[in-house]
């Protein structure tokens, strides 16, 4: 049943890839392995990452299982769709059932996608990663897949309107070499791995990407410490302390 939603959804994405004139640049998808489970780890930087995360695994012919929040489930619309494609639903007071449900797929031959920032980061820059995907990977005794995408947040992000027009937008993805989640190594220290190598095949994604702001209204998707007026982390993680409804100074 999955793969009879799982890829015309996958056409669905494409035709609509097409129709906006995206320009994709994709390097490292046979890092993929073609058969057994794995753990595939991104940034997070934009609504439709999964999406293109996805696109990397298809010249292995592979499908990616990802886990997403229990919300997008209970949509009218997105949920049906989520749950015939087989994601993973991710309820954040009972986070070990979905653990349970991800080594589940691991352990039976599937990839499964996680952004272990949780969030989307609003200064396009890499949060702390959360141990768990590494933990299952371990526990699986599946490799951890490293990838970065860049371009994302220009299409659909938080804080700013989506962009489905057709802008000619340059999608940047790079996939990187599998990492060995040893069972003797600990889980935090793996974690700090991954995160370093998400990191460095995502400064490699900005250092090729094609485009760069057409101007001074044109930087919000730079991050601060390559010139565009993206917030620092400094200053999200000090929006993000604030009540709601007013300055943390009230």
């Amino acid at each position: 049943m999955a793969e009879l939603v799982y890829r015309p959804a996958i056409g669905l994405a494409r035709t609509l890839f097409k129709a906006w004139d995206l320009k994709i640049d994709l390097k490292g998808s046979e890092n993929i392995p073609r058969s057994g489970g794995a753990v595939l780890v991104s940034n997070h930087i934009g609504y439709l990452d999964f999406i293109f995360d996805g696109l990397a695994a298809l010249p292995q012919k592979r499908l990616v299982r990802f886990m997403a929040k229990e919300s997008v489930f209970r949509h009218k619309v997105s949920g049906p769709l989520m749950r015939n494609m087989k994601h993973i639903p991710v309820d954040r007071k009972n986070g070990e059932a979905a653990y349970a449900h991800a080594l589940d797929a691991l352990r039976s031959g599937e990839i499964v996608g996680v952004f272990p920032e949780a969030t989307i980061s609003q200064s396009f820059t890499l949060k702390s990663f959360k141990s768990g995907a590494a933990r299952m990977a371990q526990e699986a005794g599946v490799p951890l897949i490293p990838m970065a995408v860049w371009g994302t947040q220009r299409l659909w992000t938080k804080g700013h309107p989506r962009n489905f027009k057709r802008s000619h937008t340059p999608i940047t993805i790079r996939v990187g070499e599998a990492i060995e989640a040893s069972r003797d190594k600990y889980a935090g220290a793996l974690t700090r791995q991954v995160r370093e190598r998400v990191n460095e095949l995502l400064e490699a994604a900005q250092r090729a990407y094609p485009v760069r702001p057409k101007g001074p209204d044109d930087t919000w998707w730079m991050p601060a410490h390559l010139g565009g007026t993206a917030p620092t982390p400094e200053e999200v993680r000090e929006t993000e302390a604030q009540p709601p409804g007013g300055s943390a100074g009230r």
